[in-house]
């Protein structure tokens, strides 16, 4: 309950959650690395079996490398951003992979969507946009995802504007 004790400016009108897409799996994951791992070292057999012994060497570093790589992805995984529109308040939250915290927030009434459109590839970036204050959000989705979410997101901005529907019952 609010301060006002009215339950409707508590309720959500929107909210989501967004993180970077991650395809492959832990599963996949292991498998990838012994598939790779197993041809670097057949492949590495060969050249010292042939007299090339130091080459051996490149194609475990290339493993390494590999692993590391994927590590770095993963890891960059745990970003997210999280926005929710109530009737009072518009609250964006960004989270970086080591869990530093960046919180905006704001009345809905005076925030707009900007949109960032390429004629041939479509939405390339949103910004919410409040008293001089611009944020980039949805960074993580494809442009056909920017532009289904910022319409979604666009409808509760213009809900909140709106005011809560009332019904008087008697």
């Amino acid at each position: 309950m609010t301060p006002n004790n009215d339950p409707v400016s508590d309720t959500p009108l929107f909210s989501a959650m967004m993180t970077p897409n991650r395809s492959l799996g832990r599963r996949g994951f292991s498998i990838l690395m012994l598939a790779v791992a197993g041809i670097s070292f057949v492949t590495g057999l060969v050249f010292a079996i042939a007299g090339a012994w130091p080459i051996t060497g490149f194609f475990g570093l290339d493993v390494l490398l590999i692993y590391w790589a994927f590590r770095v992805n993963y890891r960059d995984g745990k970003a997210y951003e999280q926005i929710v529109v109530t009737p009072t308040e518009l609250m964006f939250r960004k989270v970086s992979p080591r869990g530093a915290v960046i919180e905006w927030r704001c009345n809905p009434l005076w925030v707009r969507l900007e949109w960032d459109v390429h004629e041939e590839f479509g939405v390339q970036r949103l910004h919410l946009v409040s008293r001089g204050e611009r944020r980039q959000i949805a960074g993580f989705l494809s442009p056909e995802e920017k532009e289904s979410f910022g319409k979604a997101l666009q409808a509760a901005i213009a809900a909140a504007k709106r005011g809560p529907d009332r019904t008087v019952t008697t």
